[in-house]
């Protein structure tokens, strides 16, 4: 019988840790065996696997993770070969770290980074996790449909035609005559006028340094059939109040009545006879809109009809500023049109 017989069988008692730290070695020898002809799915670690060489690092290393590693459970198995070392370990030695049924690790370490993309296990078609290779989702007219995508593609299409049209047509109206203006004047100016009507009053050497106040006043058929007349609506004045406190004041409150007159005076003469082939067009586009006017404020009362009216400007003179030598006359000018018959289909709202 060998001398080392006596140590090995099943363990009185638990084992704690400071019998484990002493028996680390004989320990680490008793592993269990498979049984001949048993598959086993774990490895089997040999003794040369499970115990350090004497002066390694890991040797060290060993003993400090077998001090911390608190109780140890594991169970007894079948004797150690014959001729296996039982001395305890050597000064300064430990026994390695490792799992706890003994066996060492072994492989290659995979490299550290993202987890690769698992396809779905349904079987569906969406897209892989954390696939860098798969493109975005599409954003913009690209995500809409060929259908949409062909009518965004017509609509951008006609914007950029009708911008580069009104280009021409203003750059026309404003440059010298020219061959093109002369064949094609009618047309510029049916485009321009009075929208777009282009001018250098900001610009002059005497800038616009007068208020002109539009006003107008009304014959009224009332619906008992007699007839009145009205007093004088100031119609710039209604204007200025919609605009004063408004932080987004609508470009007819601003400009219509104001570019309406102004197209009247460039049109006509000192004695209000008209000039040139526009003068007719300047009459019944500021017509119109004073009647819409009237008839917006009610002057024609409930059953009355607004037969004809009568148009006037009122202008005065700015305040030269308190630096200013200039004298000027503080005193209102005013200038009557003749009364006007107002057609029958532009009574009785027919200008809405």
């Amino acid at each position: 019988m060998d001398a080392h017989d006596g140590d090995f069988g099943p363990p009185k008692g638990p084992i704690t840790s400071g019998e484990a730290e002493a028996d680390g070695p004989r320990a680490r020898d008793a592993v269990p065996r498979p049984r001949a002809g048993t598959p086993s799915s774990e490895p089997v670690a040999t003794n040369a696997q499970a115990r350090p060489r004497q002066g390694s690092p890991a040797a060290g290393e060993g003993r400090a993770a077998g001090s911390s590693a608190g109780t140890d459970d594991r169970r007894p198995g079948p004797p150690a070969e014959e001729g296996a070392d039982s001395g305890s370990p050597a000064e300064g030695a430990a026994p390695a770290s490792g799992p706890a049924d003994g066996a060492v690790e072994s492989g290659p370490v995979p490299p550290a980074g993202p987890a690769p993309a698992v396809p779905d296990p349904t079987g569906s078609s969406a897209a892989l996790v954390d696939d860098p290779g798969r493109p975005g989702p599409r954003t913009g007219v690209a995500a809409l449909s060929p259908r949409y995508q062909i009518g965004a593609a017509l609509a951008l299409a006609v914007v950029a035609v009708t911008v580069c049209v009104h280009v021409g047509m203003v750059f026309l109206h404003v440059a010298p005559s020219n061959t093109v203006t002369k064949a094609h004047g009618r047309a510029i100016d049916e485009w321009i006028y009075p929208e777009f009507e282009q001018n250098w009053k900001l610009f002059a050497p005497n800038p616009l340094q007068q208020n002109i106040a539009v006003q107008v006043r009304a014959q009224v058929r009332t619906a008992d059939g007699g007839s009145r007349t009205t007093g004088w609506y100031d119609l710039s004045a209604q204007d200025g109040r919609a605009i004063d406190g408004n932080l987004l004041p609508s470009h007819t409150q601003q400009n219509e009545l104001r570019r309406a007159w102004d197209f009247f005076t460039a049109t006509h003469g000192n004695d209000n006879r008209p000039v040139g082939l526009r003068g007719a067009l300047s009459e019944t586009y500021l017509r119109r809109i004073v009647v819409l006017r009237l008839e917006r404020g009610g002057a024609a009362g409930d059953g009355g009809a607004v037969e004809r009216i009568q148009i006037r400007s009122r202008t005065t003179n700015v305040t030269p500023p308190p630096w200013s030598t200039e004298k000027v006359s503080m005193s209102p000018v005013y200038r009557e049109l003749s009364w006007w018959s107002v057609p029958g289909d532009e009574t009785e709202g027919g200008t809405r």
